[in-house]
């Protein structure tokens, strides 16, 4: 019985049957896909960090190094399982040449490296470890992926040939967001080319426990051990493996759920359009004594078949789309050893949308309860109370013409009833609005505050150098006389010993100068003015158990020296463990230099950035446009990809809602149509009034998604960015795309599914729908 009274339900209200399917559709291919691709992330993230045994932690170090000491230091620490020191050797991009083309523009620091003996492998793009032949050479993948070198280029290196042999994937360099790059090449070509290049080393340590990286740390920095340069740990390289699919997975998560809200919405207002249609049935099944659980039945098993549709659906077509969605990931990572898991997660997921649908469904049918039989019978309807809209009248309208004037009093009059259809419009304006906000806030120019690095035109690294104080000062000199500077500072970055309450110490890496010149954001706080006043980056605070207002003590020169912390900012760089201060300090090494400029004029941005790095040539010089592009690159491109499926889907959204909408409002409506067809109303009278309608639900809907898009959207946006390193930022919103473009998109496909939908309202005949 319920298969024919289901089958001929979805025959006889075939739009409404499809309409929800597709809703219920999307929503279970999205949901899918967000839980295929999550578990496929964090597999192949494993994976790739187990085949090549990443380090626990690494301390990156330039200078004299004494690896004996290093290795006593492993040998006598209890949490130590695995020790080794790994050189890498850095090269000037510009001494670097792929098929004709020099490494001069990239900001990377491109550096040579052997093997690993023990762990840190080098692997190929089947996951097993590289042996380099002499001759070869084997490049960074990311160098594969944006078109730099093809396998059988021509490498020099210095007047040293290679051919690049293969690509690698290198679990701790991979993402873009790390600041080196490793190439791969055979000891006896390593040992040709070691002088064209400055030497650092990866101190790298793997311990017995995961968990114990903070006390090994801890250890590490009470002896005294080498630590010139930036602190890596294990779950900083498996941050910056995962951050730029990571947020497009974000972003699609956020779509599915918002879009399954959008079939609940459906869902109900189908569901509440159906059951007016079938009152005075549903008031005789009462009265001749069926119980509320049978007649419910009847509804649910035709939504709990859509939802199984459109589930099995959903879940077959986030097949297609996965692969796409999964190419970045199986570039760098490799693939996922646990596909089934996969697939479970997959079915676990639509399993949710599913009974989710079928729990909603049977709470929207309590409302059977309160339908009175007797009134049923007599009136076959609910009755409407029409309230709302008493003070505005048309003998007061003077704004109107009539068909807007009662195109705009029946949504004041029936509220209840658009208020499903202004829902789902304020979800969909959401949907467009906020990855469109999130890509243009990642893309711009002043993203990389929200990280760490000040927003300037030119940027300046001085390090591996000899002599670094005074080539800084020889730079400084040439932008002091250049009338193309508009103004420039230097930061120096220097390490010191910090006294904690429990008597031990902690090195701190600071980076000394003036930050309000090229500020970073501050999540809170502000930057250091005073010199008693010091920032942390959001790790560093989290680890020491610091907040604005604290103090910390700094050992100098054997002196104590105490430091308000004046605010916390985020960062990524240089380990995402850093500090600020303006103090003067004479007795420290100095680890690095960098200066950041601003020019008076853009134009001349690509023109000094040629002529000061073929001036100083041993200093990196970046265009910080470039600098993003090189850095963001792929997580950009990542947003771009999710936002502009947003809005695919936002539009299909809005323009199936209005249709069904409009369908279903003509239908209800055809006595009101008849009446005005006899009071002389033409049919594009009829149309203009269904089309204010929705206009001005519309109007309504946008007004109030753009407002939840950029305050709530933003704090959503910000929970995700802040599992990636940046604490809290502010959109940037661009007024043209999400004021005028989305806006204007939005209208038109409600036009054009209003037009469409109330074209059968001209087609009522009066005699078969004016009764007594």
């Amino acid at each position: 019985m319920y298969r024919r009274i289901i089958r001929n339900d979805m025959l006889k209200s075939k739009l409404i049957t499809v309409t929800t399917m597709i809703f219920v559709t999307v929503s279970a291919m999205l949901v899918s896909l967000s839980a295929i691709l999550v578990v496929n992330l964090s597999d192949a993230i494993d994976t790739l960090m187990k085949q090549a045994k990443t380090p626990h932690f690494v301390q990156m170090h330039s200078g004299d190094i004494d690896v004996a000491r290093l290795a006593d230091f492993a040998k006598r620490n209890s949490y130590v399982d695995e020790f080794q020191v790994s050189e890498f050797l850095n090269v000037d991009g510009a001494k670097i040449v792929i098929d004709g083309k020099s490494l001069a523009d990239n900001i990377q620091d491109n550096g040579f490296s052997t093997q690993s003996d023990k762990f840190d492998y080098l692997l190929d793009l089947d996951g097993k470890v590289i042996n380099a032949s002499d001759g070869e050479i084997y490049v960074p993948v990311g160098y594969m992926k944006d078109g730099t070198a093809k396998v059988g280029d021509e490498v020099l290196v210095g007047s040293k040939k290679f051919t690049v042999a293969g690509f690698l994937r290198d679990s701790q360099m991979n993402s873009l967001l790390a600041s080196s790059k490793r190439f791969l090449v055979s000891e006896n070509d390593y040992a040709a080319i070691k002088d064209v290049g400055s030497t650092e080393y990866l101190i790298e340590f793997r311990l017995k426990d995961l968990s114990q990286i903070s006390a090994f740390e801890t250890e590490y920095i009470s002896q005294g051990l080498e630590a010139n340069g930036p602190t890596i740990t294990y779950p900083l390289f498996k941050m910056l493996n995962a951050i730029s699919d990571g947020l497009m997975i974000a972003v699609i998560l956020l779509i599915s759920v918002l879009v399954l809200v959008i079939a609940f919405m459906c869902i109900r207002f189908t569901l509440l359009a159906k059951i007016e249609d079938d009152y005075r049935e549903i008031g005789v099944m009462k009265a001749i004594g069926m119980r509320v659980s049978d007649i419910k039945k009847i509804y649910l098993a035709k939504y709990a078949v859509i939802a199984a549709i459109g589930c099995i659906l959903g879940f077959a077509l986030s097949f297609l789309f996965k692969g796409m969605l999964l190419e970045n990931i199986r570039l760098y990572m490799g693939g996922s050893e646990n596909l089934s898991f996969a697939l479970l997660f997959g079915i676990v997921g639509i399993l949710l949308v599913f009974f989710a649908i079928v729990v909603y469904v049977n709470g929207v049918l309590r409302r059977f309860r309160k339908i009175s039989a007797v009134e049923a019978i007599r009136f076959g309807a609910s009755q409407e109370k029409n309230a709302g809209a008493k003070r505005f009248t048309l003998t007061r309208n003077r704004l109107f013409n009539t068909n807007i004037f009662l195109g705009v009093k029946d949504v004041l009059a029936r509220k209840k009833l658009y208020a499903t259809m202004l829902f789902v419009l304020i979800i969909s304006a959401f949907i467009i609005i906020v990855p469109q906000n999130l890509y243009n806030t990642i893309s711009s120019k002043n993203f990389i505050t929200y990280m760490g690095i000040g927003n300037s035109d030119m940027r300046i690294d001085i390090q591996q150098t000899d002599n670094i104080s005074e080539k800084a000062t020889e730079i400084l000199k040439t932008m002091s006389n250049d009338s193309a500077i508009s103004k420039y500072t230097l930061l120096t970055t220097k390490t010191f010993n910090a006294k904690m309450e429990d008597g031990s110490e902690e090195r701190l890496k600071i980076e000394l100068g003036d930050h309000l010149m090229f500020p970073v954001q501050y999540s809170e706080g502000r930057a250091p003015r005073a010199e008693d006043e010091i920032a942390f980056s959001v790790m560093n605070a989290e680890e020491l158990n610091k907040k604005v207002g604290d103090t910390i003590t700094l050992v100098i020169e054997g002196k104590e020296k105490k430091l308000t912390v004046s605010g916390i900012y985020s960062d990524i760089t240089n380990g995402g463990k850093t500090a600020k201060a303006v103090f003067s300090d004479h007795s420290a090494e100095i680890m690095w230099h960098v200066i950041f400029a601003e020019l008076s004029n853009q134009s001349l941005i690509d023109r000094k950035v040629s002529e000061y790095a073929d001036k100083f040539n041993y200093a990196k010089v970046s265009d910080i446009d470039e600098y993003i592009k090189q850095t963001y690159g792929s997580t950009i491109s990542s947003v771009k990809k999710a936002s502009l499926t947003a809005i695919a889907v936002a539009l299909m959204i809005t323009v199936l809602v209005t249709l069904l909408f409009m369908k279903m409002l003509v239908a209800k409506d055809r006595y009101s149509i008849a009446v005005m067809k006899s009071l002389g109303f033409t049919n594009s009278d009829i149309t203009i009034q269904y089309v204010t309608r929705s206009v001005f639900v519309l109007i309504v809907g946008i007004v109030i998604g753009t407002l939840l898009a950029n305050t709530l959207g933003e704090v959503l946006a910000s929970a995700v960015i802040s599992s990636f390193g940046a604490s809290s930022f502010d959109f940037v919103v661009h007024p043209i795309s999400t004021y005028l473009l989305c806006p204007l998109m939005m209208i038109c496909a409600v036009l054009i599914a209003t037009i469409i939908g109330t074209s059968r309202a001209g087609q009522i005949k009066l005699s078969e729908n004016i009764k007594e």
